[in-house]
């Protein structure tokens, strides 16, 4: 393990204070082990020490006017991380806590996530730290404005095909195509993502959400189970966890929980969705507001836990969709899933179990799909808006999710054979890290040093 030693040092040297970014890279690292003591191929092409370096890094300040016309300033980034196998993508993020960390962590977890497609793309994230609750259409519009005027540079439909992440939805997706339309004059397939009246493509939305759920199914599937009468928990309440509950209630499983910022609703007949669509969707509003509609409901606020855990996690249920943010499931939060009953996690969010947490799922032997792999529904369907939009051509909703459900089982497949192949059937961590890296550096190796 000397390598990732060596790799972790040189990281902490050359990029200091990107405690994410050392974590994803060591998470990936040390499923790496089998292929790199068996083989010194990849070491002698310096695989690891390219593909921990980004191509490109851009960051950028983002001047804009508020509603009182005082001037406010955020930074913005690009991480054009890897593209030996097609195009950077990846989202855009605007939340507060967006820094250069957190932004190459995911753009990281990107290039493997994307190779375990089998699609054409390459690695990237981007994003500001720049937060959108609170702020007004005319606010948020000015903003993306400003934002486009420097990225429009450096992406395009064959360079670098941004999509949204966290507080970036249609609206903000719009904005910025706007904008790169007026200062390009081209109308093009830049982004995904994009509203249906303008090139955006079905299921787009819901892809992420769904795509956690079909892989969940997968894995139960080759356990002999399915879906059906599950009771689960579903951290989050945008538009990954919306759609993840919306799947679940498809499939006959129960959404009974779900969370946001200010705290966790738990209603054990079942989340009512059409509520929580009405409350995030359209009125942007906290999850308190559901016990209006729902009095036999319970609300927790986050004040009301400790600090090393979560409410979400603290029900019994059958299965658990961590689709909020990273690090969202501790060490504390997986052993109260496991003595709960809990028998299958699968990430609707990048990275969102620490590494003790994982190798607690991993020693108890349940089904559990890292983010990588369980959320690549998102980016798979982002590419297919792509050929959409390249073929001038619309699917119908049933043509995409059939396509979604297909891509999930594949990658499902290569993840799950690449772990037995390396003697650790089940360990998805270590099939799906070991799946995309080998296709990422046998790319990278047969396009030379670049």
């Amino acid at each position: 393990m000397n390598y990732l030693k060596s790799t972790i040092s040189e990281l902490k040297e050359s990029s200091p204070a990107q405690t994410e970014f050392y974590q994803a890279v060591e998470e990936v690292l040390r499923s790496l082990a089998p292929v790199l003591e068996e083989n010194n191929y990849y070491k002698k092409h310096a695989i690891i020490q390219r593909i921990v370096e980004p191509e490109r890094q851009i960051m950028f300040r983002i001047p804009w006017y508020d509603d009182e016309g005082n001037i406010q300033v955020n930074k913005g980034y690009r991480i054009e991380f890897n593209s030996a196998l097609g195009p950077y993508k990846g989202g855009l993020r605007f939340h507060p806590s967006v820094n250069a960390s957190i932004i190459k962590f995911l753009g990281f977890e990107q290039i493997f996530k994307n190779a375990l497609t089998g699609l054409p793309i390459g690695g990237g994230k981007g994003g500001a730290n720049f937060d959108p609750k609170g702020k007004s259409d005319g606010e948020i519009m000015r903003f993306c404005q400003s934002f486009m005027n420097e990225l429009y540079r450096h992406i395009g439909p064959n360079t670098d095909v941004p999509a949204g992440d966290i507080g970036v939805g249609a609206r903000e997706i719009g904005y910025l195509f706007g904008q790169y339309k007026k200062l390009t004059g081209r109308y093009e397939g830049v982004l995904t993502g994009k509203g249906l009246l303008w090139g955006g493509s079905l299921v787009r939305k819901e892809a992420t959400g769904y795509g956690t759920v079909y892989f969940a199914d997968h894995m139960l599937t080759a356990r002999g189970e399915n879906m059906q009468g599950q009771r689960c928990l579903v951290s989050g309440a945008g538009n990954v966890a919306i759609y993840a509950m919306e799947k679940l209630y498809q499939l006959g499983a129960i959404p009974i929980a779900c969370s946001d910022s200010t705290g966790t609703l738990y209603h054990p007949q079942g989340v009512d969705l059409v509520a929580i669509k009405q409350l995030k969707e359209i009125q942007r509003t906290s999850l308190s507001a559901y016990l209006n509609i729902h009095t036999d409901a319970h609300f927790t606020p986050v004040s009301d836990y400790p600090l090393n855990g979560h409410a979400i996690w603290q029900y019994q249920a059958d299965a658990a969709f961590p689709c909020a943010t990273q690090n969202e499931v501790t060490t504390l939060d997986a052993q109260t899933l496991i003595a709960n009953g809990c028998k299958l996690v699968s990430e609707g969010a990048n990275m969102a179990s620490t590494q003790g947490a994982v190798e607690f799922f991993l020693e108890a032997g349940i089904a559990y799909g890292p983010g990588k792999a369980a959320n690549a529904g998102g980016v798979a369907t982002s590419q297919l808006e792509m050929a959409q939009n390249a073929s001038m051509q619309k699917w119908t909703f049933e043509q995409v999710d059939q396509q979604l459900l297909q891509i999930t089982k594949d990658i499902y497949q290569r993840a799950s054979d690449t772990a037995k192949e390396f003697g650790t059937p089940g360990n998805l961590v270590l099939g799906a890290n070991i799946a995309a890296f080998r296709r990422v550096a046998d790319a990278m190796i047969e396009q030379g040093v670049v």
